[in-house]
């Protein structure tokens, strides 16, 4: 059986990084409509030019959202459903790694930024999806109704090195993989399958402007460098196809070795 995904894919954080990565692995691989949110909307251009050059035959919505903001996630999901009548597969990549601070430190202000997009924002987009997905069909067995995969983060299953000063991101990360085991009880049974990925270092344009300071820690990794975007975004189409149908309440790491 290949890896493919077919029917509506809703993207948070689709403009840049692993949620790009993921936009273009699925377009590549059998998806026929694209939602892509972010509050960026200069990469989200950038996003969906590509995505219209590469794959002309998606289709492709192009939606400015601040995860955070209630109103503004529950309409992108009630714009993609107007567009293309369903989300099969819900995709939480938008999130932000914050000042790194200690916590004796840190002000409020910083710790509840990270949290409101980090955690609740994520939150937010999980509800909104799993809302929708409530009132679909179920597409079979190992399709069902649809299929929502968080990115956590190694420092989700396991403290960052010290000192590090990232103690709200590792809340935050930590408590993605917490909702996405309660949800995935919660909502197995009714034909949603809810799954979390749990990257290590990735070579982005934000991680390549500290590569020098980092390069002791991506040396420390097993595997000796970071990971391509590619390889996280495999890994997303892996949790977000029916080949992964058996996979429920995971938290699949992709992190080079870094927390074995």
């Amino acid at each position: 059986m290949a890896c493919q995904v077919k029917g509506t894919a809703f993207i948070t954080g689709g403009g840049s990084g692993i949620g790009k990565a993921t936009a273009l692995a699925f377009a590549k691989n059998g998806i026929g409509a694209l939602a892509l949110a972010d509050l960026n909307i200069s990469a989200l251009e950038s996003t969906c030019h590509e995505i219209n050059i590469q794959f002309p035959n998606v289709q492709v919505e192009m939606l400015q959202v601040n995860v955070a903001d209630e109103a503004c996630v529950d309409s992108a999901v009630r714009k993609t459903v107007e567009r293309f009548g369903g989300i099969d597969i819900g995709i939480n990549c938008a999130g932000i790694s914050g000042n790194p601070t200690p916590t004796d430190q840190m002000s409020l202000s910083e710790w509840q930024k990270v949290i409101d997009i980090n955690q609740t924002g994520l939150w937010l987009c999980q509800r909104a999806v799993i809302r929708q997905m409530l009132t679909q069909e179920s597409r079979g067995l190992r399709e069902g109704r649809g299929v929502i995969v968080n990115v956590s983060s190694m420092f989700g299953i396991a403290g960052p090195p010290s000192p590090s000063g990232i103690p709200h991101y590792t809340a935050a990360k930590h408590a993605v993989v917490g909702l996405t085991k309660m949800d995935a009880k919660a909502y197995s049974r009714q034909g949603i399958r809810i799954n979390a990925i749990c990257p290590g270092f990735v070579d982005t344009p934000i991680l390549s402007d500290h590569f020098d300071s980092m390069k002791p820690l991506f040396e420390a990794t097993p595997i000796g460098r970071p990971a391509q975007v590619e390889e996280i975004s495999d890994a997303l189409l892996f949790l977000s196809s029916s080949m992964s149908s058996y996979i429920c309440g995971a938290a699949l790491v992709v992190d080079g070795g870094n927390t074995v």
